[in-house]
């Protein structure tokens, strides 16, 4: 009993005249669980409390010094010691005391500073030391009783660490325990998603402790420790929600779980936090981003929302909710899909070609011309929304730019050069198009050229009771424009003219009772090209739906946008 006395007191001083209203920790149960959940009593000390695991910070190349009291011969012991940031060096030493440090037999009590020393300068007997950043561990079935000191050096960078050490590891179990087959398997890959499998941990089932399961995905190495993969993640999106029973979810989508995204400057002053569920999502992350999710307790898990043909490495932690202490099954890594490869359509010289986008998607075409050429001239007619057209020549990126309406591309040619043409369609609908690559150098185009403002102009002075005057803006070319007339009713709105807007639907498309007139019109200074038209034997009070087609001298139109009109009801 003087011995052990001897060992608590020798701790007090090493801890220094402010740690002495600290109770030194033991395996007392009750003490035990009140220093868990008061983490003041050895928050940044130097005391590892039998039982507890600590996290720690390391200087690089500034050696740091924990300690601990076995009170009893003969005692069990385990030492853990987790690597986050960097490879460490920790060895584990047993420090020879005086036996009379108390001390009773002078009368006089050492000098503190003088008790220090006799302390550090001795290096005492090593039991173990370790180098690397692997979760590794002393483990004895019987130690002597004295003070042990665990020493940590991280030479490569600051970093931090987990520290656990306990004198009763066999009712401790503070680490959920693997199963007999640790691996992670990958039962189902596809092209955005991985579907992952283990075997759950006995430590839940068999001895009713609460664990849970934490995947963290990233695509450039596996991880040994969850404390490895934390130091990567920020704070603000370091954990996520579990998803409801059934349905597994995108681990980018942090905003519609309610976390803040790091992009939006929000919460980057301490202390602002908020309740509220964002009904946005977040941006995806960037290639070197980690992500981590935690999803209870079932073992089989799909990752969605992941690239194509890109290679990610996957871990699974077992973690104990009381504890929040973690154990790492031995990841794996797989490779998604390639993307689905689209059929190539052939274009043909001087031929018009019509082609249709699924929404958000793409189609690809290619262009081989016969013969050599100096150059090649891409024509493109966007029907609806913006679409995006990509030219590569021999595999080298020579065109890129977002079409609407129709425009027309030079493109240096080659000795017998082939042209692979992507197109991508828009994220609000499908999208329809025409396209036409020559090498024929000719002085008339296919499509008609258009003014930059393709809007029909109503004069609300000039609406009578049976006719509606308008005016468009034309070009220095000579075409032919044609307008039509159509009755819709008074609900018809702007929203549904939109949808119906198609610019490559023709006249031919219309019924003759609609056709109003045909003209052909130019002008060679651009700031006179506009042409007015009266359409008259109109109904009063009604709507009308007015379209001005120009027609270029291949027979391809152009529809300008559409305009709503309303007569006088009263005249």
């Amino acid at each position: 009993m003087r011995q052990c006395k001897g060992w608590s007191l020798l701790l007090l001083m090493l801890l220094g005249l402010g740690s002495l209203a600290q109770k030194l920790p033991t395996r007392d149960e009750g003490l035990f669980q009140m220093q868990i959940r008061d983490k003041s009593l050895f928050h940044d000390s130097s005391v590892i409390p039998d039982g507890a695991e600590i996290s720690g910070f390391l200087f690089r190349d500034t050696p740091k010094r924990y300690y601990f009291v076995v009170e009893e011969d003969n005692t069990p012991l385990s030492v853990t010691v987790t690597p986050c940031d960097a490879p460490l060096e920790w060895k584990l030493t047993l420090q020879e005391l005086p036996e009379e440090s108390s001390g009773e037999g002078s009368g006089e009590p050492e000098p503190l500073d003088q008790q220090k020393q006799q302390v550090t300068v001795d290096e005492g007997t090593e039991l173990f030391t370790y180098k690397g950043n692997d979760v590794e561990s002393y483990v004895s079935t019987s130690t002597p009783s004295g003070l042990y000191q665990l020493e940590l050096l991280s030479t490569e960078k600051d970093s931090n660490f987990k520290a656990y050490a306990t004198t009763t590891p066999e009712s401790d179990q503070p680490y959920p325990e693997l199963p007999y087959d640790p691996r992670v398997d990958v039962t189902a890959l596809g092209r955005t998603t991985v579907t992952l499998a283990w075997k759950p941990t006995p430590t839940g089932s068999l001895m009713g402790q609460p664990v849970q399961y934490c995947v963290v995905l990233n695509k450039e190495h596996n991880f040994k420790s969850m404390c490895a993969a934390e130091a990567k993640i920020s704070a603000d999106d370091a954990f996520m929600l579990a998803p409801k029973p059934g349905r597994d979810f995108s681990p980018f989508d942090f905003v519609h779980f309610g976390f803040v995204s790091p992009d939006s400057g929000f919460g980057k002053e301490r202390g602002l936090t908020s309740n509220k569920i964002s009904r946005a999502y977040a941006a995806k992350p960037k290639a070197s981003d980690i992500q981590k999710v935690c999803i209870g307790n079932k073992n089989i898990f799909t990752v969605s929302d992941l690239k194509p043909d890109t290679q990610y490495y996957f871990d699974v932690f077992a973690v104990n909710s009381a504890t929040n202490t973690s154990t790492a099954y031995v990841g794996t890594f797989a490779r998604t899909k390639e993307e689905a490869r689209q059929k190539t359509l052939e274009l043909k010289d001087g031929k018009v070609s019509d082609v249709f986008i699924k929404r958000k998607g793409s189609k690809f075409l290619r262009f081989a011309p016969v013969s050599s050429h100096q150059r090649v001239t891409l024509f493109v007619h966007s029907c609806l929304d913006a679409v995006q057209v990509q030219v590569r020549r021999d595999g080298k990126l020579v065109l890129s730019q977002n079409v609407e309406g129709v425009r027309q591309f030079q493109l240096r040619g080659k000795p017998k050069a082939k042209y692979l043409i992507r197109l991508r369609g828009s994220r609000k609908g499908a999208s329809t198009l025409k396209l036409l690559a020559t090498t024929r150098p000719s002085s008339k185009q296919p499509f008609p050229s258009l003014p930059e403002d393709t809007r029909i102009k109503a004069f609300d002075k000039l609406r009578t009771c049976s006719s509606a005057t308008v005016a468009w803006l034309g070009t220095q070319d000579r075409n032919k424009y044609c307008i039509y007339r159509k009755e819709v009713a008074d609900s018809y709105g702007e929203e549904q003219r939109r949808r119906e807007q198609n610019q490559c639907a023709g006249p031919e498309t219309r019924r003759k009772a609609e056709k109003v007139l045909c003209k052909y019109f130019h002008s060679p200074n651009l700031q006179k090209a506009v042409t007015t038209e009266t359409i008259t034997g109109l109904d009063a009070g009604k709507t009308y739906l007015l379209d001005v087609y120009v027609v270029g001298h291949s027979g391809h139109s152009v529809k300008y946008q559409s305009k709503l009109v309303k007569t006088r009801k009263y005249c």
